[in-house]
């Protein structure tokens, strides 16, 4: 069975996990593998999810698997809280010159009229906003490789150990189904415990925050947040699954999908990859070559409509 990954919408109200793996072709008894790592403690309470899948999903544990090994390793465990608080350092003072970024933009963006000079303070803000992105995701990627190189997790022996155990039940499944939660955890724990390799041999259904890590890069979005000025981040490098696409569940409660400016300013800054925004029943199914998106998928496009996705 050739390597696929099928993003959907929100599961909780409208499960449809289930049938898209029936559609995948997954025997209905074949034994699917489950991430619930992104619930953090409340990994272990997927009984609906294993209901829903007919009583046969293999939960990974990935979240109580990585507690083990930090608590077997504390080293490692004291390194990777510094590499966290590290990020957690970078985005907050990239969210400071995000800020001013966008707001240049988007006033530029608001002001009447098309001439030479307008169009090309426009373009040259958009471009300021896109390069900013590219440089942090770029600095993210260095924080990690020097993480890796410094402290080689795959040759310490609680990971190591947890890991092929992990690779062991991967290679007795049919399918890996990703759920959500905290998106930073869940990738986290995919990313420490090396599901990638595996994942890439195998159909994928993922939702929610596991639609999210699983694409190229990570953005965070809320136009409307409790605290903060609302602006989408570039916050991490993916699992690249999911490549091309930036998935933004439950959009419909997190983006004002009926701003024009707001939409197409997303649309914009993050071309040339697909801005999808997957609220229930939304599906989009990468078969390896090209995209398929499901007949309720949506897009955001520049002239700032929520529009149905056709991919090329």
């Amino acid at each position: 069975m050739n390597a696929s990954i099928t993003l959907l919408g929100p599961q909780r109200l409208a499960p449809t996990v289930s049938e898209t793996l029936g559609a995948l072709g997954v025997p209905p008894g074949a034994p699917v593998a489950t991430v619930t790592a992104g619930w953090q403690e409340r990994e272990p309470d997927d009984q609906e999810l294993d209901e829903h899948l007919g009583g046969r999903s293999v939960n990974l544990a990935l979240y109580r698997r990585a507690e083990q090994v930090f608590a077997a390793d504390p080293e490692l465990r004291q390194a990777f809280q510094d590499r966290q608080a590290r990020l957690r350092r970078m985005q907050a003072l990239y969210r400071v010159r995000l800020d001013a970024a966008l707001e240049a933009w988007h006033t530029l963006f608001a002001m009447p009229g098309d001439d030479p000079a307008l169009t090309e303070a426009r373009a040259a803000a958009l471009e300021a906003v896109r390069e900013l992105d590219r440089q942090h995701l770029e600095r993210v990627r260095e924080v990690h490789a020097e993480f890796d190189a410094r402290w080689r997790p795959s040759d310490r022996e609680p990971l190591a150990r947890e890991r092929t155990v992990v690779a062991g039940l991967l290679a007795n499944v049919a399918a890996l189904a990703i759920a959500g939660g905290h998106v930073a955890v869940l990738l986290n724990r995919l990313r420490l415990l090396d599901v990638t390799p595996r994942a890439r041999q195998m159909p994928v259904v993922a939702w929610s925050a596991g639609a999210m890590a699983c694409s190229d890069r990570v953005v965070l979005f809320h136009d409307d947040p409790p605290h903060g000025a609302g602006h989408p981040e570039a916050f991490e490098i993916g699992l690249g699954l999911a490549p091309g696409v930036v998935p933004m569940p439950h959009a419909r409660h997190r983006l004002r999908l009926d701003d024009p400016m707001r939409v197409a300013a997303a649309a914009l800054r993050f071309a040339p990859a697909t801005c999808v925004p997957m609220d229930e029943h939304a599906q989009a199914a990468w078969d390896g070559t090209r995209w398929r998106p499901g007949s309720d998928a949506r897009a955001l496009d520049r002239s700032g409509r929520v529009a149905a996705w056709r991919a090329a």
